[in-house]
């Protein structure tokens, strides 16, 4: 007689990107994450045209999940989203905030910008915080000069590595959430 072969189901968890960068950024975690474990599949989903605005973010994001979710219930979801546009309009904010709630979605604002984010992630820079997007892509030139926008994954992984992840993780609350999630050591 023989026995069946049971495959585990990995957990799904949703993450909105607003843009490639993102997309590329969510696949160096699922590499860094993936080296411990790989009982997960991190769906990462372009936003776009999302135009920078929160709430049409947001909307994209909850619209994309509910699709995903025809493939089988997400057990969590996130966006990554930058927090520059965030402030123009407090109306729209708040109805972006409602909605993620309501669509059960983790915001994960980068201060101001995805630049800033990947720049937590080197030593002695995770209190950086560059007041636009020109000063963080200009600080994180400082440390990587190599960078150009739009980096695949495995150019990422280069420079970025899992202690890299563990200083970003500190001052990223929305970060942390996501690799707590993940179960991310």
């Amino acid at each position: 007689m023989r026995r069946r072969i049971v495959i585990p189901q990995r957990k799904r968890i949703f993450l909105g990107c607003e843009g490639e960068s993102e997309q590329s950024y969510g696949a160096l975690l699922s590499r860094i994450v993936g080296a411990q474990r790989q009982d997960f599949f991190l769906d990462t989903v372009l936003l776009r045209p999302g135009g920078g605005d929160p709430l049409a973010l947001v909307e994209l994001a909850a619209k994309k999940k509910k699709l995903g979710e025809k493939k089988g219930d997400y057990a969590a979801a996130f966006a990554l989203i930058d927090s520059d546009k965030r402030g123009v309009a407090a109306q729209r904010d708040q109805q972006a905030l409602a909605l993620a709630a309501t669509a059960g979605l983790t915001i994960i604002w980068q201060e101001p910008c995805h630049e800033a984010l990947l720049l937590r992630h080197f030593p002695n820079a995770q209190q950086l915080k560059p007041q636009s997007t020109a000063l963080a892509i200009s600080a994180l030139k400082d440390k990587w000069a190599g960078y150009a926008k739009g980096m695949p994954a495995a150019k990422l992984a280069v420079v970025i590595d899992a202690a890299g992840l563990h200083r970003a993780r500190g001052v990223e609350p929305g970060l942390n959430a996501l690799l707590v999630e993940l179960d991310f050591q």
